[in-house]
């Protein structure tokens, strides 16, 4: 499956975005997805998960109650939905998954098989 990120841009603090991430060459069915991000000079790190079956979805610290995941099983797409942005929420997000991710290795970036290529989002302050 080939994934494709979209939905980036500039937003002043407080403001809200929503990214989206396409399958392409295949579908998304019975993979688990997740949004990692990367900010300059830092590591890749995961914020958000969400399994096949729709069930729970899990956050980061950093993000839980001001994000949310999703995902369109018939449309093969998966959502972030990000409110009340901060600038230290500026980094690269990818989308990412996987078909066999265990639960303890959601947020391991090695876990993870397939890749979209990123989408900058900017918070200015």
């Amino acid at each position: 499956v080939q994934l494709q990120a979209s939905g980036g841009g500039l937003v002043q603090a407080g403001g809200s975005l929503r990214l989206s991430c396409a399958a392409s060459a295949g579908t998304f069915r019975g993979y688990t997805l997740g949004w990692f991000r990367q900010a300059t000079g830092k590591e890749r790190e995961w914020i958000a998960g969400i399994k096949w079956t729709n069930s729970n979805p899990f956050y980061s610290d950093s993000v839980k109650g001001r994000f949310t995941i999703s995902r369109d099983n018939p449309k093969s797409t998966l959502y972030l939905q990000m409110n009340s942005l901060q600038p230290e929420d500026t980094a690269v997000y990818y989308c990412a998954a996987s078909l066999s991710v265990i639960h303890s290795n959601l947020g391991v970036p090695s876990s993870y098989n397939y890749w979209g290529q990123g989408t900058l989002v900017t918070v200015s302050s």
